[in-house]
């Protein structure tokens, strides 16, 4: 249904071992007898659809800007998961890497029995892992940090390599006969946007430029892209990192009156909406309801039964694309608002 990108073979054990945990999902759920389900809920903890395990308190913190949809996806995945584990779910963000790692603090001296965190900033966001650890606070990562989150002494991670995100993406657009490509970073410094962007020219036969904006000031987005494109008109492909940039520079484009093409990493309902209306050519898809799901589930597996997803390595939820070949599919989950 999907058209994947290809995966660097170091990763595709962690794939396999979401695919195995997804397999046990569906064994569990298949159960008819009455004796096969009581041996399941002993073995598992979990009756009638929900763990009666103790319950325990995650924290899930993140970088998410505030009003980015793409994040509401996630902690919908995380959500789920958490109903079905009886865990008590916590959420809290802040874009600005000094004040995560304040929130990791005082999840830590709240005393919460997990953590499940992104790490754009590594420098900055490591000490405070390190301290969660150190803490007897077992941590996850998920969605950014996929190059570093071993160095922080985290359990797991949850995402994609945003390098072979951005290869996959500049190789398309040389296959669809783009020349130049102006990148969109909306948060300098950001180690899972800079990746991308350094993909996409690594991948890509002709020339990429960056154009850094503020993510969340989008009328200075706007304005910032339609001027680059007012000002280039040798630019004739847009790739932006986040649907709502996305959407954004569609504006631009028309304002600007630039024929250039957008096309961008990551989803949300109105971006799927672009896509059918073909304002935007394609999406790369990294599943955020996955990550979310998976965060909360894999530390509930860790504290319930000491099982480590990924047998050391990141489990992979992306890339792929979504373009008119699948959109039909996706959009069916997206008016849901998990895609």
């Amino acid at each position: 249904m999907r058209k994947a990108a290809r995966t660097p073979a170091r990763f595709r054990t962690g794939r396999r071992a979401a695919g195995a945990v997804l397999v046990t999902a569906l064994a569990l759920s298949a159960c008819s007898s009455t004796g096969g389900k009581q041996a399941q809920e002993e073995a598992t903890g979990v009756a009638a659809g929900k763990a009666d395990t103790p319950r325990m308190k995650i924290t899930m913190i993140t970088h998410a800007p505030s009003g980015d949809t793409f994040w509401d996806i996630i902690r919908k995945g995380a959500q789920a998961a958490a109903a079905k584990d009886n865990v008590q779910f916590q959420y809290t963000n802040d874009v600005d890497p000094g004040k995560q790692a304040t929130l990791i603090q005082n999840a830590i001296d709240s005393k919460v029995d997990a953590i499940a965190v992104t790490l754009p900033n590594p420098g900055a966001l490591t000490p405070a892992v390190k301290k969660a650890v150190a803490a007897g606070i077992p941590v996850v990562a998920f969605n950014a940090g996929v190059a570093d989150w071993q160095k922080s002494g985290a359990l797991m991670f949850f995402g994609q390599d945003e390098t072979v995100s951005g290869e996959a993406a500049g190789k398309r657009l040389s296959a669809e006969g783009a020349k130049k490509v102006l990148c969109v970073v909306q948060e300098q410094g950001q180690v899972q946007l800079e990746a991308r962007c350094a993909g996409v020219q690594k991948g890509f036969s002709g020339t990429t430029e960056k154009l850094y904006v503020t993510g969340t000031n989008m009328p200075s987005v706007k304005s910032t892209i339609t001027a680059k494109l007012q000002t280039d008109k040798s630019i004739d492909h847009v790739i932006t990192l986040g649907a709502p940039i996305a959407l954004t520079a569609v504006q631009s484009v028309k304002d600007s009156g630039s024929k250039a093409k957008v096309a961008t990493f990551d989803t949300n309902s109105q971006l799927v909406k672009a896509l059918q209306d073909k304002d935007v050519q394609w999406a790369i898809d990294q599943q955020p309801y996955l990550q979310g799901y998976l965060a909360i589930d894999s530390l509930w597996l860790y504290k319930a039964n000491g099982n480590v997803i990924g047998g050391g390595q990141a489990t992979l939820t992306g890339p792929s694309f979504i373009d008119q070949s699948n959109l039909a599919q996706v959009a069916k989950f997206a008016s849901a608002g998990t895609r």
